[in-house]
């Protein structure tokens, strides 16, 4: 899993909530890191470049020729980042906050493709192939954006081969996750793609334990496997009352995850009509509400 850079805020854990707009400042600093300033001058929180996984283990000196071309952005729940068929200028990096890449289907209804997490970096088609932005980014909750220009991106690709290694695995990372994707929306019955979806999401963590960390609200869950969000509520109602998994806070435990595949592989693991199995989950009860 990726670290989370060192992000420092003097008086609270998170980046304060701005409604949905978003503000920049890009200010040259010392040597790989970059001091972000607050209302009356003051400095609100430092980004040391060398935690963010991309950059890891470069030269201080290279490191250093990035500051001065970095912009930061500090963006609202729902604020839009990049939008489909936009012009690729910048690579962009999450430092804070939690983003979510969408598309959208034939039919014009949007679709979820995949979560940006702090030390996650975005946008790297469009720096190689100076092809349009292939997907929209939208924030999840308050997020603080760092954005790199195309030109300072691609020499940092193209001359460093541990950078180029890096982004070439990304990409095949990718793929293979577009491919999996694709596959749970190939699947017919609403229920079983909710699962199949949980099945994708869930990792074993130290211990044995298998876990989705960071649960996607149902909202976002829907929009992944293009159902209702009452129907992810239904689901997974199924799957708390049959105790194949468990709420924790923001994480889902998978108590009994051979029955999760199975039920994302047979349609009538729960009986015929799994809908009518318990009633909806209300919307605060839920472990991802």
């Amino acid at each position: 899993m990726n670290k989370t850079p060192h992000v420092s805020y003097p008086d609270s854990a998170h980046p304060p909530d701005t409604g949905g707009e978003t503000r920049s400042s890009g200010t040259p600093a010392a040597p790989a890191s970059v001091p972000v300033p607050a209302a009356g001058g003051k400095t609100a929180l430092t980004i040391r470049l060398q935690n963010i996984p991309l950059l890891r283990g470069l030269e201080p000196e290279v490191l250093k020729q990035m500051v001065g071309g970095l912009q930061i952005k500090q963006a609202g729940r729902g604020a839009l980042i990049l939008h489909k068929g936009g012009a690729g200028d910048h690579l962009l990096f999450l430092l804070a906050g939690r983003l979510q890449a969408i598309d959208t289907n034939e039919e014009g209804k949007e679709i979820g493709l995949s979560f940006i997490l702090p030390g996650d970096y975005f946008g790297e088609l469009s720096i190689v192939d100076g092809q349009p932005r292939s997907a929209s980014v939208v924030a999840c909750e308050t997020s603080l954006i760092a954005l790199l220009p195309r030109r300072q991106a691609q020499m940092l690709i193209y001359h460093h081969p541990l950078v180029a290694e890096r982004v070439l695995k990304r990409m095949a990372a990718s793929v293979r996750q577009a491919s999996s994707y694709r596959a749970i929306l190939g699947i017919s019955n609403a229920f079983q793609r909710v699962f199949a979806l949980l099945h994708h999401l869930a990792s074993v963590v130290p211990g044995g334990l298998v876990v989705i960390d960071q649960m996607p609200t149902q909202q976002e869950i829907a929009i992944m496997v293009n159902t209702s969000r009452e129907t992810v509520s239904r689901a997974l109602s199924i799957l708390i009352k049959r105790g194949v998994v468990e709420k924790d806070l923001r994480r889902l435990i998978v108590r009994r995850p051979e029955v999760l595949r199975e039920a994302a592989i047979r349609k009538d693991t729960f009986g015929p009509d799994p809908g009518s199995d318990g009633a909806d989950v209300p919307a605060g009860d839920s472990p991802s509400s």
